[in-house]
């Protein structure tokens, strides 16, 4: 498995790994940001096979998830199904981690949803140790949490 970057032309491809018909809006949007600069997006690949993304987010207009040059946004990470439960998520918290620091931020944000505990093991068991936020939107209860980058 490798993680790489997420060329423009591939992007069709994240449909292997989330239904993106499904979701179109949410996949407008993404392509959108990716188009613009605001998203970097990494897939984790298993040959040729898309297996897993997460991107980094550099602008959300809202300072608990972005400050500009300081802190930059995780945004959907998602690992296909049948190749969860592998340490694939983990890998790629790790890979974002690494790049987060190369350019030049101190902190990572991520929003999670209670309710969503494996997600949530693996954030505070990733770093993500500082609760700055509990709401509640229209998927439930979530938690904004915060990573320092040493």
């Amino acid at each position: 498995m490798n993680i790489e970057i997420l060329q423009l032309d591939d992007y069709d491809k994240c449909n292997n790994i989330w239904n993106m018909e499904k979701q179109k809006e949410l996949a407008d949007k993404f392509l959108s940001e990716l188009k613009s600069g605001n998203r970097i997006t990494y897939i984790c690949k298993d040959g040729d096979e898309f297996i897993g993304e997460i991107s980094l987010v550099k602008e959300m207009n809202d300072s608990d998830y972005t400050i500009p040059n300081q802190r930059v946004y995780i945004s959907h990470l998602v690992v296909k199904p049948e190749y969860r439960r592998q340490g694939i998520g983990k890998m790629l918290v790790e890979y974002v981690t690494d790049r987060t620091k190369e350019l030049g931020y101190t902190e990572m944000s991520i929003g999670v949803d209670l309710d969503n505990y494996p997600a949530l093991k693996l954030y505070i068991t990733s770093g993500f140790n500082k609760v700055i936020f509990i709401g509640k939107d229209g998927q439930g209860k979530y938690l904004k949490l915060i990573k320092k980058i040493v």
